[in-house]
């Protein structure tokens, strides 16, 4: 990765690509440091494009634990310009000085999203700061194309149990988000894309249903499954990132609301779960002991999933290999995600 660390909004210039004649676009990417984040860049620059990622701490060190690591997986023809925060100056200069063909808004406000009390409306000014002031500086700098990241919890998105609602705080926050970008993007004539993830898994994650497993299982402990029979839909975070790099080439310029939500396995957590052992125990010769509890807590929606199946056959990935990498990755967490062979 290129480092633009510790510069002055307008004190920099970029320097020609030295990237192949492949490179389809140039490309703005906030939200690089999270899990999905990391992913799609890394798919974007193997498809070919130039990337520039902002992250709005003010350098590498800065990062720690996953986050840390997740930026030292940055592929080395990605540029990152550090201290950049959605709508100031910083990225207006960036949008005005790179001229970007495609806007990637991932970057999303998230601390205690799964909290009950997250602050819906902080995060809807975060997410949305000055975006008039941005749109319109893409515009003057010819670029016609957004992309942002919608969630299968927000309302009207996926399909699943009625109502289809946001059904907490942070959905309800990546709802308005979208609303707003979209009138916005309207207004100026804009091409708005929106790519929604449902539960993604894979190298890199937080500390979450697949993590829980994997610690029970190194410990020598059974995993027990409080919600097995929620109906969810979990994607590799590979798979997944393959699809972004293919919405956002494929997005037009024509102004107009593109979407698409892709899915992975669509199944119970407790089906997913006895998935995950079978995978992860064959390939790493452990015993993967399952307890699926006898659930009773129907708190949130007992089916939302995707609708667009991400493996279509024409993504060029391979679903043994990228059991390979989740495998490989849960020996040696602390080391980069890398592809096997590579």
């Amino acid at each position: 990765m290129r480092l633009l660390s510790g510069l002055r909004p307008g004190a920099y210039r970029f320097r020609p690509s030295k990237l192949s004649p492949l490179a389809c676009m140039k490309i703005v990417l906030t939200g690089a440091s999270s899990f999905t984040g990391s992913w799609f860049v890394r798919a974007l620059v193997e498809a070919g494009h130039e990337v520039c990622a902002t992250m709005t701490r003010p350098s590498a060190d800065s990062y720690e634990g996953l986050r840390g690591r997740r930026i030292t997986m940055l592929p080395d023809a990605c540029r990152l310009l550090f201290g950049c925060r959605f709508g100031d100056a910083t990225m207006v200069d960036l949008i005005r000085d790179f001229r970007p063909d495609v806007l990637c808004h991932h970057g999303a406000e998230v601390t205690d999203y799964k909290s009950p009390e997250f602050d819906y409306a902080t995060a809807l000014q975060h997410n949305t700061r000055n975006l008039n002031t941005v749109i319109r500086a893409l515009v003057e700098s010819g670029c016609r194309r957004i992309v942002i990241t919608g969630s299968v919890f927000e309302e009207h998105e996926g399909a699943g149990s009625e109502p289809m609602g946001s059904f907490s705080p942070y959905g309800l926050s990546k709802a308005l988000t979208a609303s707003t970008f979209r009138f916005f993007a309207e207004q100026h004539r804009m091409a708005l894309g929106k790519f929604v993830i449902s539960n993604p898994f894979g190298p890199l994650e937080e500390p979450r249903f697949t993590a829980y497993l994997m610690r029970c299982w190194q410990a020598g402990e059974v995993a027990r499954v409080q919600t097995p029979a929620y109906v969810r839909d979990n994607v590799h975070v590979s798979l997944l990132a393959k699809a972004y790099a293919t919405f956002v080439g494929g997005l037009p310029e024509d102004s107009g609301y593109s979407t698409r939500n892709p899915s992975g396995y669509v199944e119970s957590q407790g089906a997913f779960a006895t998935r995950f052992a079978k995978e992860i125990g064959t390939r790493l010769s452990l015993p993967c002991g399952l307890e699926l509890a006898d659930q009773i807590d129907f708190s949130e929606p007992r089916v939302r999933i995707n609708t667009m199946p991400a493996d279509d056959g024409t993504l060029d990935w391979c679903e043994s290999e990228a059991w390979d990498q989740v495998a490989d990755y849960y020996q040696c967490p602390d080391e980069p995600a890398r592809d096997r062979g590579a």
